[in-house]
This record gives C-alpha cells, structure tokens and sequence, in this order.
C-alpha cells in the first residue's frame, strides 16, 4: 500500500517512477569507531578491533561497538582462538546475531525443526561465554546487557529478564540499550507505561524517549502494521510522541552519538503515521539517507530502505 508514495515529480510535473538503487543501510550508524572495528574485524584483525574497544569511553560504548562487530559475517570462524573478557563478549554477541541468522523473524511455529535447535545451541553457546565475561570482569554492564539478549531468545523467563535488566542498571543506570531491550521483553499492554516512567527518569536530552515511540510502533505491528491506520494518531498517542521527542531527539542537549539515528528513524515513522506532517518532515531532513533497519523493516523486510524513501518523499512538501 505504501509503494503508492514511491512517485516523485520531475520538475516539468511528469510523474516517474524512483529507479535509482537506493542508498545502502550502514551498519555502523556513521560512528567512524565501529566502522573501523567492523572492518578490521572483517578481515581478521583482532588488534585493530581491540584498539576500538579499548578506547571506548562507558558500558554502552563498549555494547555499542561489540554488538556492531558481533554483526559481522565470520567472527565466529577465528574468535575463539583470542583470549580475554573482550574476546568472550564479541563471541558471545557474535553467537546472538549468528542465532537470529538460523531462525529468522518468523513465528516460531512457522520455523523448522533444525533451525530451532541451531537457534538454541547458538545461544547457548553464547550464554557460556557470556558468563564468562560476567564473572572476569564483575563491574562491567557489557556482559549483562548481551546475557539479557541471550535470555531473550531462549525464553528463560521474566525473573531472569528482571535480574539481567537490573545487572545493567545497577553498573550503568543511563544504558539506553538494556532499557530497549527490556521494553520488548514486555507484554505489548505493559509497554508504553515501561516506556514513559523510563523517559521521565532519564535526563532531557536521553535517547530514551524514543522508548514512547517504539512501545506504540509495537501495538501497532500488532494490529496489523497498516500504514493508513489511525491507531497512532488518537489524541492521547501523538501528545505522547510530542512529550517524548521534546525530551530526546527534540531536545537541545540531545547528543548525536552511537545509534542515534534509530531514535530519529523511530519518531520520523511514529509521527508519519500519526499524521503530524511537520514533526515527521522535519526529522526526515535531520536524517538525510541515515535509514535503519528498525523501525523500517515493520513495512519492508528485505528492504527497509525502500519505505523510508517513500515516505521522506511522501512528506517532502
């Protein structure tokens, strides 16, 4: 429905449509660090990705720039033969996103057999190294964060999830990250309450407003992902939106750091499908071509890109 917003204007007013490749994903967000540690760890460079760990400056740097390399295809292959909390922590990332590859997002009953056990064993595996690091390097949030990405996958239950969230909050109160990830581990009914008490104890200028936005994304990909539904533009909701941009992404002491642009995507789509024009246009401008996967593979799996061009051309004038 949404490929209707794909025609732009040439300017003698004929209509065409976009045949241009799109821009690419970059998957490291435009932070120089992680693609330097993503390409080092591309081809084998242990040193190059240590380099870029050693300097990272908290906790969520350091998930930050070990979950971007742990994205990367082959880690798995040499990891292993390195020693150190780091080493086990890149593994352990690694075996998560390498988990995720073998089941894909579909309904669990939808995948096979195998690809559940692949799925397991991988996780499983790293849940071992995680611990691992945990246990070497007990002041660290790094650990906790990936444990309860792992603890996730595995469904080890809402105590554990509880605990693991705790683990990070208690070594880094302000982990954005852990904060996301706790909000999804969530029943959909109890989101946006987990959402908005976590932004309104956040300092203004936090990321973690964008919590408001992807707790409502939720409950509408639950109903159904259609764009033309008005579920986000009830009152109540697009006041929720503008609250929580006005203290993240809208807010003067926002940062630009790590993944920033996933908060900017996150409100850009929210108020998109709100209906509130100008709020969405103007983080479509901020953002330029910086699409991220989420929130855009809600409309285009494959190409996530796609609809983000559509809309930001929807909503140009």
């Amino acid at each position: 429905m949404w490929k209707r917003y794909l025609r732009a204007h040439k300017a003698e007013g004929d209509e065409f449509w976009l045949r241009r490749k799109p821009p690419a994903l970059d998957p490291s967000y435009g932070d120089a660090r992680l693609a330097r540690a993503r390409k080092a760890a591309g081809r084998r460079d242990w040193d190059g990705v240590l380099a870029q760990l050693a300097a990272a400056g908290d906790g969520e740097e350091t998930a930050f720039l070990v979950q971007g390399v742990g994205q990367v295809a082959g880690v798995e292959r040499w990891i292993g033969e390195h020693e150190g909390t780091r080493a086990r922590l890149v593994g352990g990332a690694r075996q998560i996103a390498w988990a995720w590859q073998a089941r894909g997002r579909g309904p669990e009953e939808a995948v096979p057999r195998p690809q559940l056990e692949l799925f397991r064993q991988r996780l499983e595996t790293a849940e071992a190294l995680l611990r691992e690091a945990a246990d070497s390097a007990p002041g660290q949030s790094a650990p906790w964060y990936f444990l309860l990405m792992s603890g996730h996958g595995l469904d080890l239950g809402a105590d554990v999830a509880r605990e693991r969230f705790e683990a990070v909050r208690a070594r880094d109160p302000q982990h954005h990250a852990a904060h996301r990830e706790r909000l999804l581990q969530l029943p959909l009914a109890q989101m946006p309450a987990f959402a908005r008490e976590a932004t309104a104890s956040a300092p203004e200028g936090s990321p973690r407003g964008e919590l408001v936005a992807r707790a409502y994304l939720e409950q509408w990909r639950e109903r159904g992902a259609d764009p033309d539904s008005a579920f986000l533009a009830e009152p109540s909701v697009a006041q929720e939106l503008y609250e929580a941009a006005g203290r993240s992404v809208l807010h003067p002491a926002f940062a630009r750091r790590l993944d920033w642009p996933v908060p900017f995507n996150t409100f850009a789509l929210a108020f998109a499908l709100a209906g509130e024009r100008q709020a969405a246009r103007h983080l479509f401008r901020q953002l330029g071509t910086r699409a991220t996967e989420f929130p855009w593979r809600y409309l285009d799996d494959r190409s996530p890109m796609v609809p983000y061009l559509a809309w930001r051309t929807r909503l140009r004038h």
